[in-house]
């Protein structure tokens, strides 16, 4: 039945719908999931600060009160932070280069209401690379312009990019989304690339999705003082490991954090995800302790992943690995399926397989149920 007030186009939109592990368990009656299909980190908040965020909690957060609208306390942890991981000057960001969003969904969905809706701008996309920015672009009417990749090394096709840049004028290509490193395929930006985005003219919104940057230790958050037409993304779902709480946030010119700032709905992070994240915060040394431990499980899955002739393996800077099948006899979709079986859940992505990185144990078993696969 279609709906008669219901927007035409959304009739055959469809939506970002996750594969949910609960279903598999009650088909295969196993007890054990390992989930590695959403890039969630494979460590859960320590005890200790489990504990210091319930006495948070208990103390100080009133259920019948609206939480901090203005993030303010949280928006100055963030300026250290990233002023600190990225070797700036302490005065370099503030709290009025940072918005703080219900995850880094909503504020793609701002930058988008900021800067394209009412056929002012389309959007350009580098493909394959995070689905959302085409889901939400759509959701609210707006075009999208998609260019391919490198199929060896997923670099950018740049001459493409520069084509659409200067030859789509209706509407003209606004806000450009790039990932660094890219997901599903872990690479960085070269330097090509980020000269590129350099020399794009002053009225296009450049937009960097740092959403790995604690992994890649790779960022170019330094780049806006001197591109105030450039916006770098950060979240507190992956190394952080509060994936539960939707804490995103973006470092941008004071001017534009204004502009978000007026999209951006009133109290939109609830009390407790905002404790969480101060508490993150403060003790984020803490945190990023596990890091070390990801890369050096990254590296060993890969290595090993590449023995096997059958698949293709590539390189990567996230919390995450991206491989594809070589053997004429086994698809992706038949290993994707067999892992599922098994208890390994993967992400089925753009022809090839994106797995998480997880704890050893969780990467043994997929090494092991991989080889039994291909043997």
């Amino acid at each position: 039945m279609v709906l008669p007030f219901i927007r035409s186009d959304l009739v055959k939109f469809i939506a970002y719908n996750p594969f949910q592990s609960g279903r598999i368990a009650q088909t295969t009656n196993l007890i054990q999931i390992d989930k590695l299909d959403t890039n969630e980190s494979s460590e859960d908040f320590p005890p200790q600060l489990q504990e210091k965020l319930l006495c948070t909690y208990q103390e100080s957060i009133k259920n019948n009160r609206y939480p901090d609208s203005s993030h303010e306390k949280l928006k100055s942890f963030i300026a250290n932070y990233v002023n600190e991981s990225a070797e700036l000057d302490r005065q370099t960001f503030s709290s009025q280069s940072i918005s703080i969003s219900n995850g880094s969904d909503e504020l793609i969905r701002s930058i988008l209401i900021a800067s394209c809706v009412n056929g002012e701008g389309s959007i350009l996309v580098a493909e394959p690379t995070f689905s959302m920015y085409e889901i939400l672009a759509k959701t609210l009417g707006i075009p999208i312009v998609t260019i391919p990749r490198n199929e060896d090394n997923f670099a950018i096709d740049l001459q493409a990019a520069t084509s659409a840049i200067y030859n789509i004028k209706n509407p003209p290509i606004r806000t450009v989304f790039i990932v660094h490193p890219n997901s599903p395929t872990g690479n960085t930006l070269n330097n090509s690339e980020v000269d590129w985005l350099i020399n794009l003219p002053e009225n296009i919104l450049v937009v960097i999705d740092e959403a790995y940057f604690e992994f890649s230790q790779t960022t170019l958050v330094s780049k806006l003082v001197q591109y105030p037409n450039w916006v770098v993304l950060r979240t507190f779902s992956k190394a952080f490991r509060l994936a539960a709480h939707r804490i995103g946030y973006c470092v941008a010119n004071p001017k534009t954090i204004s502009i978000l700032e007026k999209v951006r709905l009133p109290y939109n992070i609830p009390s407790f995800s905002l404790a969480a994240a101060l508490i993150a915060m403060e003790n984020h040394k803490l945190l990023l302790g596990s890091v070390l431990q990801t890369l050096t499980e990254r590296d060993k899955l890969i290595q090993e992943l590449r023995l096997n002739i059958a698949l293709k393996v590539w390189d990567s800077r996230a919390n995450f690995i991206f491989i594809k099948t070589q053997a004429l006899n086994l698809d992706v979709k038949t290993i994707n399926l067999k892992l599922r079986e098994s208890g390994t859940l993967v992400r089925e992505i753009y022809q090839g397989l994106r797995i998480t990185v997880g704890t050893p144990a969780e990467n043994k078993r997929t090494l092991q149920r991989i080889k039994a696969i291909l043997s």
